[in-house]
């Protein structure tokens, strides 16, 4: 096996955010960055310009975001979630209120026995996040 990694699909009311949505992510994580994007060029099946492809790096993980704006009957769902271990009750906060608006959050931040300081939502584009302070 070469490589393995989580590719998310915007679809739907998402379709065309794939880019934002990575520029977003990246912007919140330091030493993050989007390493390569490849758009749909006139006459392919996507309309011109929208993502077919972003590869992107949070803390290291190699992520992939595309567009797709076929009707496809299936989203995001928070039964297959991005897992972040924050390192600072700053960290945690200010991400957790960066991605929590335009979305709706599942779990507040909170004690919820198992972490002193856990929460889990689905952000703008619908993409679900867990958020964990590290001990």
């Amino acid at each position: 096996m070469k490589s393995i990694r989580t590719s998310l699909m915007f679809v739907g009311e998402q379709a065309g955010k794939a880019e934002e949505a990575t520029r977003f992510y990246t912007s919140l994580f330091p030493g993050s960055k989007i390493t390569d994007i490849q758009r749909y060029e006139a006459g392919e099946h996507e309309p011109e310009g929208s993502a077919k492809v972003v590869k992107f790096t949070i803390k290291g993980t190699e992520f992939m975001a595309l567009d797709s704006h076929l009707d496809h009957p299936f989203t995001f769902t928070p039964s297959m979630s991005l897992h972040v271990e924050c390192e600072s009750m700053s960290e945690i906060e200010k991400v957790f209120r960066a991605l929590a608006e335009g979305g709706s959050e599942l779990m507040p931040l909170d004690n919820y026995g198992f972490s002193q300081k856990f929460g889990w939502l689905n952000d703008r584009y619908g993409v679900s996040w867990q958020l964990n302070l590290s001990n």
